[in-house]
């Protein structure tokens, strides 16, 4: 026979931790905030994470959409408004299986961004590799700075003398 201390807060304690990791989950959504003016977000399934970078030349957006289809995804301008949808579906087949956990998210989503007005709008791209979706950008040509090389010269002056020399 095993003889096992007794604790009455081991049982107890993981009770509060698994009551926490529900709520969490449940107010997960929630919690992800807009971040910044000119974002949206839906309440849908899931949200996916996005970067968001620029250089001289162009503007780029990466949306972590693993496990979506290409033709699940949805890429929209509008009113200066990029606009991307997707929809993660659960693959359930007919089969009798019983889930032990389930934490992947599945369901639609919608994210939301204003585009600066410096883009060219009749320019953009859209890539869909390895589970991410890259969307690039390009400036305005009027947008892009420009580097302008400037001459620099003397003005001819009159020679000079120095006293005491003679000529």
């Amino acid at each position: 026979m095993t003889i096992t201390r007794f604790s009455p807060f081991r049982s107890s304690l993981s009770d509060v931790a698994l009551l926490q990791n529900r709520l969490n989950s449940i107010f997960q959504d929630f919690a992800v905030p807009a971040n910044g003016p000119g974002e949206s977000l839906s309440a849908g399934g899931f949200v996916p994470a996005v970067d968001i970078y620029e250089d001289a030349q162009k503007v780029v957006v990466k949306v972590e959409v693993p496990g979506i289809k290409q033709e699940d995804l949805d890429v929209r301008l509008e009113n200066q408004t990029l606009t991307v949808k997707g929809e993660r579906k659960f693959e359930s087949e007919e089969k009798e299986e019983n889930f032990h956990r389930i934490e992947r998210r599945f369901g639609s989503f919608v994210r939301s961004f204003t585009v600066p007005q410096t883009v060219d709008t009749d320019s953009i791209k859209a890539n869909y590799d390895a589970g991410v979706l890259s969307i690039t950008l390009n400036k305005k040509a009027e947008a892009k700075p420009k580097q302008v090389k400037i001459e620099v010269g003397s003005t001819p002056s009159a020679p000079k003398q120095v006293e005491g020399t003679a000529a």
